[in-house]
């Protein structure tokens, strides 16, 4: 068995997202399941070292998973060349400046969205990477959900015929921390942190919309800080200054409308934390993060509205739940296996830092509507 074994440089893993989804769920799922088969004779073996500020919790990561290396001098394991991927998870505001650091040092780079804290940012990162030939790319996980995948199932198969419409719900109840502990981190809800539901969440729609329905041509959105005051980790009040819920509407190419409602303070009464809801000529169907109904034209009911009497027909018996096809497995870890693939045996890879502008260049114009009170087109981004 011939073994390509990458050393990948992991640096801030030790937020809620780097730790579950990329170290435990995907990096670490890859080592103990022997890597990643290329075919019967070749594997891909990540080599892993850890990158944090907090030494107490790097070493608790180390406990827990396969890994064994960590540092908190970032500088010194970028000399390293034994290690030719960097991946980011910190804060957004950290991001860039240890891209730039990690490019010039000839790594390939892999980080979570926001890639930047603006659009220009963003494409410079992708342009340093460019002229310096350095493969890169973007976590956009939410395309390899079950769910999402089943509805990318429909569409190849021309199950909606035309399709007129997507509406996606997003969110949950995030607890203020006054009475039950909040279950996301403070700086979520600082604008001076880079916080916010827009810059969160409009990235992940953009690839969202762009690769399954359509690319986006305009949006309007409205932002709100509803709840003003929530309680840090260390049990001290802050005043929120950043949106914690979003609506927005877009338009994409082919007529096809689009509307998102994003909220941390919403109340759960839907299938999923992650609900779309597509409707075309042809038939319907609601996706969640892991299943999908369908109703088709020949199965659609026809109602007749008459608010004096109770509703005859139940509607949620015209849905039909599609079937498991299919193995799936966890999101991060799919993209993952295909990054790695990607510098190794320099198979596509799309999914690029100029795809992750896209999305901050969204949120951005996102920001602008709400601000400006006004319709935002969306224009090709240049390189």
């Amino acid at each position: 068995m011939k073994v390509h074994t990458i050393g990948i440089i992991m640096n801030g893993v030790t937020g809620r997202m780097g730790t579950n989804q990329h170290l435990i769920r995907s990096i670490d799922a890859i080592i103990k399941q022997g890597g990643v088969q290329i075919n019967d004779s070749e594997r891909i073996m990540p080599d892993v070292i850890l990158v944090g500020r907090n030494e107490t919790k790097l070493k608790s990561l180390v406990e827990r998973t396969s890994i064994s290396k960590w540092t908190t001098d970032l500088e010194s394991v970028l000399k390293d060349a034994s290690y030719s991927i960097y991946f980011d998870a910190q804060t957004t505001g950290r991001r860039a400046d240890a891209v730039e650091k990690a490019v010039a040092a000839g790594k390939h780079i892999y980080c979570e969205k926001p890639i930047a804290t603006s659009t220009q940012q963003a494409l410079d990162l992708f342009a340093l990477c460019q002229k310096k030939g350095v493969k890169n790319g973007v976590v956009q996980d939410k395309l390899w959900l079950p769910g999402l995948l089943k509805l990318k199932r429909l569409i190849e198969n021309d199950f909606f015929g035309k399709i007129l419409s997507v509406r996606g719900d997003f969110g949950y109840w995030v607890f203020e921390g006054h009475s039950v502990p909040a279950q996301r981190p403070s700086w979520n809800y600082r604008k001076e942190e880079d916080g916010g539901i827009i810059v969160d969440m409009l990235c992940h729609w953009r690839y969202v919309l762009d690769h399954l329905f359509g690319k986006v041509k305009g949006v309007f959105c409205m932002g709100a800080t509803h709840i003003p005051e929530r309680i840090d980790e260390n049990g001290k009040p802050y005043i929120c200054t950043a949106d914690d819920a979003a609506y927005a509407i877009f338009e994409l190419e082919d007529g096809v409308i689009a509307q998102f409602n994003s909220s941390w303070t919403t109340r759960v009464r839907r299938d999923d934390l992650l609900t779309l809801h597509v409707d075309g000529t042809k038939g319907s169907a609601v996706a969640g993060l892991r299943e999908c109904w369908t109703q088709s034209y020949g199965n659609t009911p026809k109602p007749v509205w008459n608010p004096d009497i109770p509703n005859p027909i139940d509607f949620n018996l015209g849905w039909s739940k599609m079937p498991e096809q299919e193995n799936f497995d966890n999101a991060f870890k799919v993209q993952w296996e295909l990054f790695l693939k990607h510098v190794v045996l320099n198979t596509p890879f799309p999914w690029t830092l100029y795809e992750g502008a896209k999305g901050v260049q969204l949120a951005e114009k996102g920001i602008e509507s709400w601000e400006k009170k006004i319709w935002v087109t969306i224009p090709e981004l240049k390189t």
